[in-house]
């Protein structure tokens, strides 16, 4: 038998920890090395015990689960966070997963099933709780907002996106200052941004990756 898998656990409430640590005892080939009740928990433990695996919660005091999955996932690649929680919502789900989490589950996900996904995630292969996959899908399939801007609004975007005033913009375009404005207000409206630093920001993460 190969060596177990160190597995640790953060969750605010004791008898949720309890739970798993009672059960994932019992498999051969998982091994709890700590237990946290917070995030700011989860960190130092992680730099201290060096787990496989991390099964973290995201609602928590002092620093969430999703601050936490953040900061351990940026010192240590290798680690497999996988969140245990009872939150499926947009707030909740893709700041996580951007932040480094492997796998997504959900706290009434049964016990059996827990330790199928510990073990898939040390062989690269992550578990994602099916209506999680499907708000997943979806945003996958919006369009991204910039793509219903006119062609002329585009083209203010990428000047925009270059930190050109609307002076430059209208010398560039050969268009009046007014009717840069008006570009620049549909603009804003459509990406739904409240600044012109806010363009320039979404334009070279959207746009210009």
């Amino acid at each position: 038998m190969g060596a177990k898998i160190k597995v640790l656990i953060v969750d605010d409430h004791e008898m949720v920890r309890m739970g798993l640590k009672t059960y994932l005892s019992l498999e051969d080939h998982i091994e709890i090395v700590g237990e946290g009740c917070n995030g700011e928990e989860a960190i130092k433990l992680a730099n201290e015990l060096n787990p496989d695996v991390i099964l973290m919660d995201l609602m928590m005091e002092k620093v969430n689960g999703i601050e936490a999955t953040k900061q351990i996932t940026s010192s240590n690649q290798n680690v497999k966070v996988i969140v245990l929680t009872s939150f499926i919502d947009d707030e909740m789900v893709f700041p996580v997963i951007e932040a480094g989490a492997f796998s997504y589950i959900l706290k009434t996900t049964c016990a059996s099933e827990i330790a199928a996904t510990i073990e898939k995630a040390m062989k690269g292969e992550p578990t994602i709780e099916g209506k999680v996959a499907s708000l997943m899908f979806n945003r996958m399939k919006e369009k991204p907002k910039h793509e219903a801007l006119t062609k002329r609004e585009s083209e203010v975007l990428s000047l925009l996106g270059e930190g050109k005033s609307n002076k430059e913009i209208s010398d560039e375009l050969h268009i009046g200052i007014k009717t840069v404005k008006t570009h620049v207000s549909n603009i804003l409206s459509k990406l739904e941004l409240p600044d012109r630093t806010q363009v320039a920001i979404y334009v070279n993460k959207h746009i210009r990756k």
